[in-house]
Order: C-alpha cells, then structure tokens, then sequence
C-alpha cells in the first residue's frame, strides 16, 4: 500500500505540475484580458483557492504519512477524493478555457462595437455643434421677431384709436352722405322731370317744325298730323301718315334732348317693332334732337333712321 500511496503521490505532483504550468498559461491569457475579464478572475481565485485547500490537504497527507501505521486505509480514501476533486478541477479548467474564447471572441466584437459607437459620437458631436449654431441663428432671430412684435403692438394700438376716430368720422359721414342722397333723389327727380319738360318741348316744337322741314329736305309728306301716341304701354313720342316717292309710310319716332349713347337707336326700334306688330305697314323710323353725336349719326343712317336736330329746321 506504501507503493501504491507513493505511485498514486507521484501521479498527484505530475498532475499538480501538469496544472501548475496550464495555471500559468491561464494567467498569461488574463493579463491580456486585464480588467475586462472579471469573471474569468473570479473563477481563477475559486481555482486558487481549491489548490490552496489542495496543498493543505497534501500537508495533512504528509502528516499523516508519519502516522502511516495508524492511517494508511483514511489515506487511501483521501487520496481517492482528492483525485477526483483533481478531474472535478481540470474539468472546470477545460470550462473556463472555453469560457475565456468565447469571451475572447466576445471582447473582439465589443471593440469593433466601441470603434463604430465612436464614430457614431463624432458624428453626433458634429451634428449636435451644427444644432448648436442654428440654435443661436433661431435665438437671434426670435428676439429680432420679439421686437418686431412689440413694434406691431404699439402701431397695432395706434391703428385701434385712429380706427375709433375713423368710425365715429364715418358714423358722421353716412349722416351726411344720407342726407346727401335724399338730396340728389330730390335732385334727380326734379331733373328728371326737367329733362321729360325739355322732351315734350322737343316733341312739341317737332310737331310744328317737322312736316316743312320733312318736305323740303326728304320729299316726305305729312298726310295725318304728327300726335304724341301709345301702343301696348310704351309711349311713342312721335306718331303719323306720311308719304314719300307715292308710297305710304307710319312715320315712328323718338325725341331725345340728347343723342349720346347707342341705346337710344334700339330705343327708336323697339318702337317700330311694337308698330309693326300692331298696325303693319310701311315703317319710317325718326329721331328728333337738340344735338347727336356723329358717330351715332352714321350709324342711325345705316340703320335706315332719319336723324333730324333742332337746329336744321
């Protein structure tokens, strides 16, 4: 048993030598890792620890060798745990060599991470200054806007007290322009009624005039006297027989103080066409007035109306 014990010792040291230098490749491989490998450290002060409890029970083995007489079988079953701690061991060292390769692999990636979040920051960095800038442009301009503001305000005041003054100048206003409206509709009728005076003193003066001066200027005869007559409601001011070239003609007519706007040419038709439609006939068509444009009287001539003014009888 001796032998064995001793065998079974020397495979112990071998294995604790064995253990010894893959320790001392491990902790190469933790300074490299330095700090980042925390967990790693944890785990190799466990494996720390367990040979210190190792090498406390090789002490107590050896104390025991001495007592060998009494102990030789307790050692034996010693040996037989520490043996089996031993594979426990190299099993968590095959662990923890796997664990420090992915964690190799791992911290690779992290770096290439930090070196891509860096870039990151710079750009950010530069994107926060060019935020920065604008942010003092926009500070500038909304105190330049404030002022602005606070201009408008104060004109915004003074247009209120002129609006006020505008208002009660206007209310004054319309006061005045309604009684200056009922003064020009009193204007206005007693216009119109000036200018309807001045018409049947036109027409009136055409009765006396027209006949002689129809003869002697267009060969027309006056057969029934000129009236002042009404058909259907519309007053045609001028009214009667006439003849021209042996023909027999219903002279129709309007008188006009003014000749000065086309309307009054389709005036004189529509007279014409209620004649028409009335009596039949022949149609000789007249316009009497105190004054025509030229123009009007080119176009009134051919239309076939014959434009007499006052002046030429």
């Amino acid at each position: 048993k001796v032998k064995e014990l001793s065998e079974a010792q020397k495979r112990t040291e071998e294995t604790l030598k064995e253990l010894a230098e893959r320790q001392k490749k491990t902790e190469e491989r933790l300074e490299r890792l330095e700090k980042v490998v925390e967990e790693l450290t944890e785990a190799q002060k466990s494996t720390e620890e367990k040979l210190d409890q190792l090498a406390e029970a090789q002490k107590k083995t050896e104390e025991r060798l001495e007592r060998l007489e009494k102990a030789v079988e307790e050692l034996t079953e010693a040996q037989k745990r520490t043996e089996e701690k031993l594979n426990q061991l190299a099993e968590a060292q095959k662990k923890t060599e796997e664990r420090l390769e992915r964690l190799e692999k791992a911290v690779e990636e992290l770096t290439e991470a930090q070196k891509r979040t860096e870039e990151k920051l710079n750009q950010l960095a530069e994107a926060q200054k060019k935020t920065e800038e604008r942010l003092e442009r926009l500070e500038k301009v909304t105190e330049e806007l404030a002022e602005a503001q606070k201009r408008t305000e104060k004109r915004v005041d003074e247009l209120e007290i002129t609006l006020k003054e505008l208002a009660e100048a206007q209310k004054k206003t319309e006061e005045e322009v309604k009684k200056l409206a009922i003064g020009l509709n009193r204007l206005k009728q007693q216009v119109g009624g000036l200018a309807r005076s001045f018409a049947y003193a036109l027409e009136n003066e055409a009765f006396r005039k027209l006949p002689e001066f129809l003869k002697r200027c267009y060969g027309i005869e006056v057969i029934e006297r000129l009236i002042r007559t009404e058909l259907e409601g519309r007053e045609i001011n001028i009214f009667g027989k006439v003849l021209q070239g042996g023909k027999e003609f219903i002279l129709v007519g309007e008188a006009v103080v003014k000749l000065d706007d086309k309307e009054k040419l389709k005036q004189v038709w529509e007279s014409v066409q209620v004649v028409k439609e009335n009596l039949g006939g022949e149609i000789l068509p007249i316009i009497v007035t105190h004054f025509a444009r030229k123009e009007l009287i080119e176009r009134a001539k051919k239309a076939g109306i014959i434009v007499v003014q006052s002046f030429e009888w």
